[in-house]
């Protein structure tokens, strides 16, 4: 069996931790295990990764902010990871992902606040129809940078949150037109 290396970024269902597990298959155990976490407009870190477990960054262990003082939210955009095992130039794997918890925290909010009980039907649908579209967003600046398109996960990302803020600011004031026009 070949050494062959893949990690996995996981949810961690929380703002201030990023969580990598190690999908690796090795022929050896491995040693000299790092990873390189290059976060939204920060210079690379190396960290510590271990072979074989699920490894977990805040934003201490990333150099984000200094030991001693609270975690803090890590920043949404593209993250490159590379996990590298010696010899680092024969194993390696790389990794780009968009990372959306905090606008994905900030839709939850918003879609909480949503009556679904009101009696105006049309308002509600106008309301669904908004958060929809924003989430469509989301997925596809998820899917571009998935598929090295950083530039247009970008851009995915800048109109959802943009959307998703004059959604809170509106608050219910919609007229439901949008809704009637489009989907009846």
């Amino acid at each position: 069996m070949a050494t062959v290396l893949d990690i996995l970024v996981i949810d961690t269902h929380n703002t201030q931790t990023l969580g990598v597990a190690d999908n690796s298959t090795y022929d050896a155990p491995a040693s000299g295990a790092t990873l390189s976490v290059t976060v939204p407009g920060f210079d690379p870190v190396l960290v510590p990764f271990t072979p074989d477990d699920f490894n977990v960054y805040n934003s201490i262990s990333l150099g984000l902010s200094p030991v001693g003082l609270p975690l803090q939210p890590l920043p949404d955009g593209v993250y490159y990871l590379t996990y590298t095992i010696d010899p680092a130039e024969t194993y390696y794997v790389n990794k780009t992902i968009m990372r959306v918890d905090l606008i994905q925290e900030k839709f939850d909010e918003a879609f909480m606040k949503l009556d679904m009980m009101q009696c105006d039907l049309s308002i509600r649908q106008q309301q669904k129809v908004e958060l929809n579209s924003i989430y469509y967003f989301i997925q596809g600046s998820i899917a571009a940078a998935n598929n090295c398109a950083i530039d247009t996960s970008n851009k995915l990302y800048i109109q959802a949150d943009r959307m998703l803020n004059n959604f809170i600011r509106s608050g219910c004031g919609c007229s439901g037109n949008n809704y009637i026009n489009n989907f009846i």
